[in-house]
């Protein structure tokens, strides 16, 4: 069928759809032309009316060329004086476009989108808010713009959020992000479903890449969609004050609707996991909890690489001093909760009530930097040497564990192996060196000896079953929730 399609129905398809945008784009050039903030805050004047209506109808037949030949809507979508915020789930494909075309709502977009030829024009015509990478200042500026369209009592247009922020393949939904419920206004909830035989609509990072997505959806006879508009979420109070709190609930009705799991992950998390630095992390691994924890307690993985030199300097003075958890509580400048209590129990293996601060410098090091293998290790070089600026097999065995979640780890083939001279002690040179001639020194040295010829290695790199990440399965939720390396009360 793939190849019939090939060389009749797709080069058709292809020509038609390419077309029709193209068709699109001097209207929405015009009608962006000149056009300021003030414009949007009045009445919408008539020849913009008649604008939207052509443009949605050009990109309804774009949509037909390529096999979408009837779009279920269910459902009546809101007014913006109901619900200035539209929150879209599951985040699956590039085809999720199709709600925004015909909606021709706000979107939250990266800025160099609009440079893209054609589309960023057609981009630029829906007004949205636009994301900056090299703007270190940019998620603050995108929430306050949210906030500020959102409050506008319905003069600016809707705005469309996806607030997973990333494609999964629609077997869950993963952790909301905060940004469409900081401004604490009613939402419409809009649920998305791609009902068919054939899934060739998912694009997520493990998988077939976008152009053959297009190529294999475009040899498809039919492309089945189904929008729902969910009836809009007014926030109690409560949720008003706490926009993680909004989002859950939202995220659970949208769950509901869908009749799929919830997963507290992240993808920040699937970073983590999948992560190609020379420590590849373990399937037991308990860091992912960890970073779950880290994130509960209101710190920011992303913005805390810089903090790491002074978490770990204080865990230098404390040299090898243990503290409880009011001293980690300290630490950390947080008050005692039992989400501290539970990342405390994680580092407590031996339920003494006192945990080594250094351990806790290291897991962060690997959440901040999941790919910087050696700059965690050098961190945790500097904090476990002693005045000559070595270290014993033992405290190896203490960073490596701790980098990889596990509770036990045999280091001694790999420490033999950097101790050449056979002196007992290794400095971070030693091991630099050593690593620079076995890149691959983690899977020759660690996982064949912790796991054996079975060991989770042949595994890693196969597809995930939900499209997110190994670890992640929505019917494996209950037992992720409990590391397997590391005690967690």
């Amino acid at each position: 069928q793939i190849a019939f399609m090939t060389l009749t129905l797709f080069p058709i398809r292809l020509f038609f759809a390419a077309f029709l945008m193209l068709l699109a784009w001097p209207f929405a050039f015009i009608a962006s032309m000149g056009s300021d903030e003030q414009e949007l805050e009045k009445p919408i004047s008539w020849w913009r009316k008649i604008v939207d209506i052509l443009l949605k109808a050009i990109m309804r037949m774009m949509w037909l060329a390529g096999g979408f030949h009837w779009i279920n809507v269910k459902g009546r979508r809101a007014l913006p004086s109901e619900a200035a915020i539209l929150t879209v789930a599951p985040h699956s494909s590039y085809f999720d476009a199709i709600p925004v075309t015909m909606t021709f709502a706000s979107i939250v977009m990266k800025a160099e989108s609009k440079d893209i030829p054609v589309w960023g024009t057609l981009i630029k015509y829906i007004r949205p808010v636009f994301v900056s990478r090299s703007d270190q200042d940019s998620r603050r500026k995108t929430v306050e713009e949210i906030k500020r369209r959102a409050q506008s009592d319905g003069k600016w247009p809707q705005i469309m959020i996806f607030p997973e922020g990333t494609c999964t393949n629609r077997s869950c939904l993963i952790t909301f992000k905060p940004g469409a419920f900081i401004p604490g206004v009613p939402v419409q909830p809009v649920v998305l479903r791609y009902p068919n035989k054939l899934d060739t609509i998912t694009w997520t990072w493990q998988g077939p890449g976008a152009l053959e997505i297009l190529w294999l959806t475009l040899c498809q006879f039919h492309n089945s969609v189904e929008i729902e508009f969910l009836p809009v979420y007014i926030p109690s109070e409560e949720e008003r004050k706490n926009p993680v709190l909004y989002a859950n609930n939202v995220r659970r009705v949208m769950a509901e609707a869908l009749g799929v799991s919830v997963t507290d992950y992240t993808f920040e998390d699937c970073q983590l996991a999948l992560a190609e630095g020379q420590l590849r992390l373990p399937s037991d691994t308990c860091l992912l909890e960890f970073a779950k924890l880290v994130r509960s307690l209101g710190l920011k993985p992303e913005t805390l690489e810089d903090d790491l030199e002074k978490y770990a300097a204080s865990a230098m003075k404390m040299k090898k001093q243990k503290v409880d958890l009011e001293e980690f509580s300290a630490y950390l400048e947080v008050p005692v909760s039992h989400t501290l209590e539970n990342m405390f129990a994680l580092f407590d293996e031996n339920e003494e009530d006192i945990i080594d601060i250094r351990e806790f410098v290291i897991a962060l090091s690997v959440v901040c930097k999941p790919s910087k293998t050696l700059e965690t290790i050098q961190l945790a070089f500097q904090m476990y040497q002693s005045e000559n600026g070595t270290i014993m097999e033992e405290d190896l065995a203490h960073i490596l564990k701790t980098a990889m979640g596990v509770s036990q780890i045999n280091v001694t083939h790999l420490f033999r192996a950097v101790d050449e001279e056979e002196k007992g002690e290794i400095t971070y040179d030693d091991f630099y060196r050593f690593a620079e001639f076995h890149p691959h020194f983690a899977e020759d040295y660690l996982y064949a000896d912790q796991m054996g010829a079975e060991s989770d290695l042949e595994t890693s790199s196969l597809s995930a079953p939900n499209g997110i990440c190994t670890d992640f399965s929505p019917e494996n939720t209950e037992d992720k929730n409990k590391p397997l390396g590391k005690k967690l009360n």
